[in-house]
């Protein structure tokens, strides 16, 4: 079987590349680009409103570099998790702006556009007919978990991609998708052993993440053999090492050696890697196992309420030596406060401590006591309604201030902050709501594609 060489642009689109990296992929006869143009990273707020995490400026760079190039050399271009969330809004945003980049460069191709939003009522059809799994450790999905959901996507796998290729669609765009998906599905279309692309497209996902040190976001290449695959920067200041390449494939998994994927399992146990230059890596050994069930994992995303901060940094050491007993302190007057301004309405007050444990929280190991000469303080409000969440911060900001110590006599100011007013409503506030996975009818048959002609 001949080799297949493909290209990664970058790890999320929008995050740049240099064009003459995509360049040099296609001079080494690249059949494909694929980019993953979406991620869970920025949290739930791209789902729950539609925005993609860069701008469209950024974007349209990048994705004008790919699409000149791709058109030009008559390959595929794929770009899946479209507006960073992979929902409808987002879709339709990153449509237009290929529209634009069509119009504007002249550039004539056939489009796929595939959606992955589900709505409430698909979702429902699957829980009443037993098709729908909780993901550990998450509870049973019911009708209120539905309900409370202001978006729900599916994440796609290779197949409607395939689908589209095979209906002679050169540029994909396609809503959530694994980021394997993206790389994995042209490759085993065209008969590539299942263990080697899956793997392949592991490393691939994120461009040049796996090289040994990246200074820059950029392109990663790839050439499947029938048993094996090389990987390479574009870059000539990047190079790939076997621990650079085997340290990704443990990159967002769970388990170092399974990595699950809508088909099947990838595992990598007896997986090699091999440095076969100074620059590239060769790996082979993984297995591939197909599962007997086919399923989409679920996003979703509801509204848990709107949130008012406040940020403060405290350097007085009686306070940094006796953090807890002074914050447990506050907590109690703010309670009393709070009783008596606005009852029993609820709310939720989520105080994070950088300088000791405001990263990791309770799971910190050293998280015994304030280790430097200054603290951080994030206090976050959140209920039902700004105004109320604003009310409460200002009742915070202001006990915070002259919460008291037995050290002290009279009254001082313990925690400074940095701006005026110190309260800052951030608007509504989400979180992701559904680990859950939808064995659907095929693997297509949650997805829908709309094809033009540009």
């Amino acid at each position: 079987m001949a080799s297949f060489p493909l290209v990664s642009a970058t790890g999320m689109l929008g995050s740049g590349f240099r064009a003459e990296s995509l360049d040099k992929a296609i001079s080494l006869g690249a059949r494909m680009i694929g980019c993953d143009a979406g991620s869970t990273d920025p949290g739930p707020g791209p789902l729950a409103t539609g925005t993609c995490m860069f701008s469209a400026a950024a974007v349209k760079r990048d994705t004008e570099i790919m699409m000149t190039r791709a058109v030009k050399a008559g390959i595929p271009l794929i770009m899946g998790s479209a507006g960073t969330s992979g929902s409808d809004a987002g879709l339709a945003w990153m449509v237009d702006i290929v529209h634009q980049i069509a119009r504007e460069q002249d550039l004539h191709f056939k489009l796929a556009v595939i959606h992955s939003e589900l709505s409430r009522e698909v979702v429902r059809r699957h829980l009443r007919d037993g098709r729908a799994r909780a993901l550990p450790p998450s509870a049973p999905l019911t009708d209120a978990d539905i309900d409370a959901a202001t978006h729900i996507v599916g994440m796609m796998g290779v197949e409607p991609i395939q689908e589209a290729l095979k209906l002679g669609a050169q540029i994909v765009v396609a809503g959530r998708s694994s980021d394997t998906s993206i790389f994995a599905a042209l490759p085993l279309l065209e008969g590539y052993a299942p263990a080697v692309v899956w793997h392949m497209a592991k490393i691939l996902e994120c461009g040049a993440a796996a090289v040994a040190v990246r200074t820059a976001p950029d392109c990663m290449m790839a050439v499947l053999h029938e048993d094996s695959f090389d990987v390479f920067p574009l870059r000539e200041d990047y190079h790939c090492t076997p621990q650079s390449v085997a340290s990704h494939t443990l990159y967002e998994n769970a388990d170092p050696f399974e990595l699950k994927e809508p088909s099947g399992t990838l595992r990598t146990n007896d997986a090699r890697y091999e440095a076969i230059s100074d620059r590239a890596v060769r790996v082979s050994g993984s297995e591939f196992v197909h599962d007997p069930e086919y399923t989409i994992k679920l996003e979703g995303v509801r509204r848990v309420g709107y949130s008012t901060i406040l940020m403060g940094g405290v350097r007085d050491p009686y306070i940094l030596a006796q953090m807890d007993s002074w914050l447990a302190q506050l907590d109690d007057n703010i309670r009393t406060r709070i009783r008596s301004t606005i009852g029993d309405r609820p709310y939720e007050i989520v105080t994070r401590v950088y300088g000791r444990d405001g990263v990791m929280g309770v799971l910190e190991p050293q998280r015994g006591s304030v280790g430097g000469h200054e603290a951080f303080i994030l206090w976050d409000v959140i209920s039902e309604a700004q105004e109320l969440s604003r009310s409460i911060a200002t009742s915070v900001s202001h006990l915070a201030v002259h919460n008291p110590i037995p050290k002290w006599h009279g009254l001082i100011s313990g925690v400074a902050f940095p701006y005026s007013p110190p309260e800052i409503d951030r608007g509504p506030v989400y979180e992701f709501h559904l680990n859950h996975v939808l064995a659907p009818a095929s693997p297509t048959a949650l997805f829908r594609t709309e094809y033009e002609e540009l």
